[in-house]
C-alpha cells in the first residue's frame, strides 16, 4: 500500500495544513508531485525543496487558470483537491462577496478541476476531494455558508464516480472533522467547543488525513468510488 512509483499527482491547495501532508505523502511513495498555492510562496518553496515535489502558484477561484494549471499537468494518475476557504459568521451580516468566493473555491473549482483532470486521466485513476464532516452536520451556529460548500461537494461526488466509472475511475471525498492546521488549530478558540461533539477528544492530524487519501489513491481503493469517507474522531457519531 502506498507505492505510487511513476504516478503523476496533482495536489491543488498543497503548500500548508492538510495539502503539505497530501504532498509528502505521495512524494514519500514514490510519486511525481505537483501542487498549487495561491498566497504562501514562502511555505510552498520550502515544500518544494523538502519533497522533490513541483510547487505552482494557481489561484483555484480563477476558473481559466485552474483548467490551464490541470490541464499542462498531462495525464495524471491522481488529483487530490484540497484547496479550500471557510467564512463564518451571521448569515444576516456576511459579506456577500466573500461567501460568493468560497463558492468559487470550494464548489465551482472542485467541480472543474475534476472534470478537466478526467479529460486526459489514465485508466484507473483517482479523483480525492477534501471535504468536511459539516457536510453532514453543522452544530453551531454561522456555518451555514459552509456547509453549504461541503454539501455541494457530495453531490458532485456521487455523480461524477458515475459520470467516470467505466474508465475505472474512482471519484471519493474525505471528510475531515477538526483537524489541526492553520485554518483550525488545535489550540484554537473553537477547539473545545469542537471537542465536545468528539468522542475520540482530540483534533486529527493533518498526516492522519493524508494517509486515508493514500489508501484511496492505492491499488485496495479500486472499488471506493461514489464515497464520502469521514474522518472526524466521532464528530458526527
Amino acid at each position: 500500500m502506498g507505492d505510487f512509483t511513476g504516478k503523476n499527482v496533482l495536489v491543488l491547495g498543497g503548500s500548508r495544513g492538510i495539502g503539505a501532508a497530501l504532498v509528502r505523502r505521495f512524494a514519500s511513495g514514490g510519486g511525481t508531485v505537483g501542487f498549487t498555492y495561491a498566497g504562501s510562496k514562502d511555505a510552498a518553496d520550502a515544500l518544494a525543496a523538502e519533497t522533490g515535489a513541483e510547487a505552482i502558484r494557481a489561484d483555484s477561484a480563477d476558473r481559466d487558470q485552474l483548467v490551464a494549471t490541470v490541464g499542462g499537468r498531462g495525464a495524471l494518475d491522481i488529483i487530490v483537491i484540497n484547496a479550500g476557504t471557510l467564512v463564518l459568521g451571521d448569515p444576516l451580516t456576511l459579506d456577500a462577496d466573500a461567501v460568493d468566493r468560497m463558492i468559487d473555491v470550494n464548489v465551482r473549482a472542485p467541480y472543474h478541476a475534476a472534470v478537466e483532470a478526467a479529460r486526459r486521466m489514465n485508466e484507473g485513476g483517482r479523483i480525492i476531494v477534501i471535504g468536511s464532516v459539516n457536510g453532514d452536520r453543522m452544530p453551531f451556529a454561522g456555518g451555514a455558508a459552509y456547509a453549504l460548500t461541503k454539501s455541494a461537494m457530495q453531490g458532485m461526488v456521487r455523480g461524477l464516480a458515475r459520470d467516470f466509472g467505466g474508465r475505472g475511475i474512482t471519484v471519493n471525498s474525505i471528510q475531515p472533522g477538526p483537524t489541526d492546521s492553520d485554518m483550525n488549530p488545535a489550540d484554537g478558540p473553537m477547539a473545545e467547543q469542537m471537542h465536545s461533539f468528539m468522542a475520540i477528544k482530540r483534533h486529527a492530524k493533518a498526516s492522519e488525513i493524508a494517509e486515508l487519501a493514500g489508501y484511496i489513491a492505492g491499488p485496495h481503493g479500486s472499488m471506493i468510488t461514489g464515497s464520502m469517507q469521514t474522518i472526524d474522531g466521532g464528530f458526527g457519531a
